[in-house]
């Protein structure tokens, strides 16, 4: 199989980056964020994106980013926690799981993720009252997530590395420790 080792989604705030990064390290591969990717692709960050040109614009220019790096990308890959909103991108994730590739949703509670996110101003998507957008988000994208995903880990009110270790046991079991 070509492509990533494995892929990351979930909700903003559910630890892709975190447990992404981390997941590189134990294994020794390169990590790679598509929200880093579209930022470096249109010389703005996603907030100003968001503002600026819209959602629509940045989705389409996720689309391509996400679809560049399936195809590139042979290391740790998460997603923005939106991507899954897109069909074209769901019908290349459940592609990527049929032909052996693992996507990990990385499931997070409410609550775990409102105290998560805070009142940061770098998350457009979560607007003037985060814990109500997110409540709508989380319930809107599980059923997405969930077509996607060949593997579900909760993440919330859970330390990073145990989030790790357990990815990594699913994933690599012959590459980690007992």
């Amino acid at each position: 199989m070509t492509g990533p080792v494995l892929v990351l989604v979930g909700a903003p705030s559910s630890g892709k980056t975190t447990v992404g990064t981390a997941l590189a390290d134990l294994l020794g591969v390169p990590f790679r964020d598509t929200d880093a990717d579209v930022e470096a692709a249109a010389g703005q960050t996603v907030a100003d994106l968001f503002v600026e040109h819209g959602e629509p614009h940045f989705r389409a220019l996720e689309e391509q980013a996400v679809a560049r790096a399936l195809a590139e990308h042979d290391g740790v890959l998460a997603l923005g926690g939106g991507a899954v909103l897109c069909a074209a991108t769901r019908e290349r994730l459940v592609g990527y799981g049929r032909g052996g590739g693992t996507v990990v949703w990385l499931d997070v509670d409410l609550a775990s993720a409102a105290e998560r996110v805070g009142l940061g101003r770098t998350r457009p998507v979560l607007g003037l009252n985060p814990r109500a957008t997110l409540r709508t988000m989380l319930a809107a994208r599980a059923p997405l997530y969930a077509e996607v995903a060949t593997l579900t880990v909760a993440t919330g009110d859970r330390e990073p590395g145990a989030v790790v270790a357990e990815v990594a046991a699913a994933v690599c079991p012959q590459r980690v420790g007992p």
